[in-house]
């Protein structure tokens, strides 16, 4: 397996992450789904605006995983209100994982969970999610 790098989003990637949230997201549940429900929410979970929202909340934090410059997955971890169950100060919540179907199986999935272990560890929180 190649080497798997964890940089952390910023505004600059808004167009690759919407990419990559709306292939892995499309690719875990297109199957159940019908493709008109698909459609809708891949434009209306993914629009610009949404993501940038999303990345400008200093309560949450996204990195991708990458091997050479592909981006392979992405992780979204929150804190504090942002938080979509506790909403515990102290803890720190995996709100999101996905890796793309091909990376599936190769730890990858894995290599983001520990991360986030680094930096609840790093900011002194609780994990769950």
């Amino acid at each position: 397996m190649e080497n798997i790098d964890i940089k952390k989003i910023t505004i600059n990637d808004i167009d690759q992450l919407q990419q990559i949230g709306r292939q892995t997201f499309y690719e875990t549940f297109s199957e159940s789904n019908t493709e008109e429900n698909m459609k809708s929410y891949l434009e209306n979970g993914f629009s610009a605006d949404k993501i940038k929202t999303e990345l400008s909340d200093k309560n949450a934090e996204f990195y991708f995983a990458k091997i050479d410059e592909k981006i392979i997955g992405y992780l979204k971890l929150n804190f504090g209100q942002s938080q979509t169950e506790l909403k515990e100060e102290k803890a720190l919540e995996i709100e999101r994982i996905y890796v793309l179907k091909e990376f599936q199986g190769k730890k990858v999935g894995q290599i983001l969970y520990d991360k986030a272990i680094e930096i609840a560890n790093h900011k002194k929180r609780t994990m769950f999610g």
